[in-house]
């Protein structure tokens, strides 16, 4: 299974950077809402959302959340690390239709503990919605 394996500790370097793009459609919310059991009327009532501040129905900002998890996950540090923990604040919200690329770089890594952290972002086009820092541990390479 090791050709399933992402990056070992050994092959990351601090600045290295992965993407992950996804354009929301309303399958996404109508999905997302029942598998997190969260169906707050913002996310799927149109008429009940533009009674709120938005105008019209949004993206649950945890969607944005499991975009960078998928960034962690598959791309970068990729199969067989970790996820340990996730800072994360939502500065904008996101509508169906737009296209999210959720990025991760590399700023710190210790090599004692195979803690690597990550400065984390969602962008709408150059519009930053969420953004944070985690944390993932990370398998040496094979003896």
């Amino acid at each position: 299974m090791q050709e399933l394996h992402g990056y070992y500790l050994e092959d990351l370097e601090v600045g290295m950077e992965a993407f992950y793009a996804k354009t929301i459609t309303e399958a996404d919310v109508v999905l997302f809402a029942g598998i997190s059991g969260d169906d707050n009327p913002v996310h799927i009532n149109a008429e009940y959302a533009k009674t709120t501040p938005f105008k019209e129905r949004i993206v649950h900002g945890m969607f944005s959340a499991a975009l960078i998890s998928a960034v962690l996950g598959t791309r970068m540090p990729g199969p067989g690390a970790i996820y340990i923990d996730q800072q994360i604040k939502f500065k904008a919200p996101v509508h169906i239709g737009d296209t999210v690329v959720a990025s991760a770089k590399i700023i710190e890594i210790n090599k004692e503990r195979r803690r690597v952290k990550l400065e984390t972002v969602c962008k709408v086009g150059d519009t930053v919605v969420a953004e944070g820092v985690a944390t993932n541990m990370v398998d040496r390479r094979p003896a």
